[in-house]
C-alpha cells in the first residue's frame, strides 16, 4: 500500500495541507497513521464530506 503526505494528499483533492491534518486528527480519513510529525495517507482514500456545511431538507 502507497502512502502519501498531506502536502500531497491537499494537491489531489484541492484542499489545503493544514485541513488535511484536522481530519487526520479527528480521525475522519480512515488509514491515516501518524509517523513522527508527518501524517500518511493510503494513496485510495476518498475524501471525507465536509461536517462544516450543513444541508436543510
Amino acid at each position: 500500500m502507497e502512502y502519501l503526505t498531506t502536502v500531497e494528499m491537499s494537491n489531489r483533492w484541492n484542499i489545503s495541507s493544514r485541513r488535511i491534518g484536522v481530519l487526520c486528527s479527528e480521525g475522519r480519513i480512515d488509514g491515516a497513521i501518524k509517523k513522527g510529525k508527518t501524517w500518511l495517507i493510503p494513496e485510495d482514500s476518498k475524501k471525507p464530506a465536509d461536517a462544516r456545511i450543513k444541508k436543510n431538507n
